[in-house]
């Protein structure tokens, strides 16, 4: 199921459905533009692609009978014939059996098109497993239209046996099977990844996750930070499985950066359920960082679209968690539109009560190394300054200290080490439970075990 179902270099015709009054956002034209976005990203050939206004959604056909027999009529004036035609909204599985009848083609809406990219771009194990239960959720519900052996089998044995179930409920049994057989699989994935996890919650790095919509710039972003080369195109969803790489902020802190899937407006439920496992890296982190493309025209909604998203998986707005709006692209925006963005980001860096921003272009570098310092300044922000006395035969415990917090004085009294430390709650507990002979300074200067 995670491969592409689609012949190579398919014709298509993309068409947008626009219900008049339905408000929203984004314009039609854009929704339009990332639907023929969407459909190269598969490497189909796409014929033409407008805007249809409906008054109401038709519940045979979502469009009307008039629109549906012109679009087949162009389908039918092309040479060669376009075999595939993508409809820009959720179609039930009725509008979906009802229009490849009329068109004599093969439909797909906007959760089969994401299904269609994230099949072909999964890599790992689990990016297949997730796709392949994404895809089985789907199409359960679209037995109706995509089988067409949909007789009774007939029980017992010989002529007299009465008529069995039909076919189409033992597909259906047959995909439950594979639907549980995958879950089995990814909970296995889900442990695995909740062992890992917990070995980074022991260890001393921070998590720092990039999030985003789809072609923001996150994969750009990754690469120039950590000298990698994750597959970075002018494609959305170019990115589709995690990775994670350890990087040093300026001050020699080091952490883990996180490169997530990109969102997109009205992902399909089935994603979003299947990709959970993926997505709750995010929750996990320390500091996320939200790259925008503010030279998108869209670059507002797009925003509401990944803090929804956010919102869902767990992320609420008063979450205490810092989270840092990257303001990407900055080199593409005309000067005046680009001295404003630079300005409200150096405002919300002075004022605390609004979202960190920066301005910043992963691909030219520019504003990077200020991120990288407002993360830093971001993860410091809560870390407390503490005496710790540690006995001089425990070296380790000083080396310890000097990797993983910021070290401001050291000095000896007779057989302790005295250091003066800046670090985080977290990363004083994980010491304090590697080395528990160790001391801090209480507010009286006495010096006692920490608890």
């Amino acid at each position: 199921m995670s491969e592409s179902t689609l012949p190579d270099r398919t014709n298509a015709i993309v068409l947008h459905p626009a219900l008049k009054g339905g408000g929203g956002v984004r314009a039609p034209e854009a929704r339009l533009e990332e639907a023929v976005g969407l459909a190269a990203a598969i490497d189909l050939d796409i014929v033409t692609s407008f805007v249809i206004p409906i008054n109401s959604p038709n519940p045979a056909t979502l469009i009307g009978s008039g629109k549906v027999e012109d679009i087949g009529a162009m389908l039918d004036a092309h040479e060669p014939r376009p075999s595939l035609v993508i409809v820009d909204s959720a179609l039930s599985p009725v509008q979906h059996r009802n229009l490849e009848k009329a068109w004599n083609a093969k439909v797909l809406d906007r959760t089969a098109l994401i299904l269609e990219i994230f099949g072909d771009r999964a890599q790992t194990a689990e990016g297949r497993l997730q796709v392949d239960l994404a895809h089985l959720d789907y199409q359960r519900s679209r037995l109706v239209r995509s089988w067409t052996h949909l007789e009774r089998q007939r029980g017992g044995a010989g002529f007299l046996g009465g008529p069995g179930e039909r076919q189409i409920e033992s597909d259906r049994r047959a995909l439950d099977d594979r639907i549980v057989r995958l879950k089995r699989k990814l909970d296995e994935v889900r442990r695995t990844r909740t062992l890992q996890r917990a070995k980074r919650k022991r260890a001393p790095h921070p998590v720092v996750a990039l999030v985003g919509y789809t072609n923001a710039g996150k994969s750009t972003l990754f690469n120039h930070l950590t000298k990698s080369t994750v597959m970075a195109e002018d494609l959305l969803f170019a990115t589709l499985d995690p990775t994670m790489r350890a990087i040093d902020l300026p001050s020699g802190i080091r952490v883990i950066l996180s490169d997530t899937v990109g969102f997109i407006s009205d992902l399909p439920t089935q994603l979003v359920a299947a990709f959970r496992a993926t997505l709750e890296e995010v929750l996990e982190a320390d500091i996320i960082v939200h790259v925008r493309d503010i030279a998108h025209e869209d670059t507002d909604a797009q925003r509401a679209d990944v803090l929804s998203v956010l919102a869902e998986l767990g992320v609420k707005d008063d979450d205490e968690r810092p989270v840092i709006e990257a303001l990407n692209k900055i080199d593409l925006l005309p000067e005046d539109d680009r001295l404003d963005v630079q300005a409200v980001a150096r405002h919300s860096q002075d004022n605390p009560d609004t979202a960190i921003r920066v301005a910043m272009s992963a691909q030219t570098g520019e504003g990077v190394e200020q991120l990288m310092m407002l993360v830093e300044r971001s993860l410091t922000a809560q870390h407390d300054t503490i005496t710790v006395f540690i006995p001089a035969p425990i070296g380790a415990a000083r080396a310890w200290l000097h990797a993983r917090a910021d070290v401001i004085e050291e000095t000896a009294d007779g057989e302790n080490l005295i250091l003066v430390v800046r670090l985080s709650k977290k990363t004083e507990g994980q010491f304090f439970k590697l080395y528990p002979n160790a001391q801090v300074a209480t507010e009286e200067g006495a010096s006692v075990k920490r608890a």
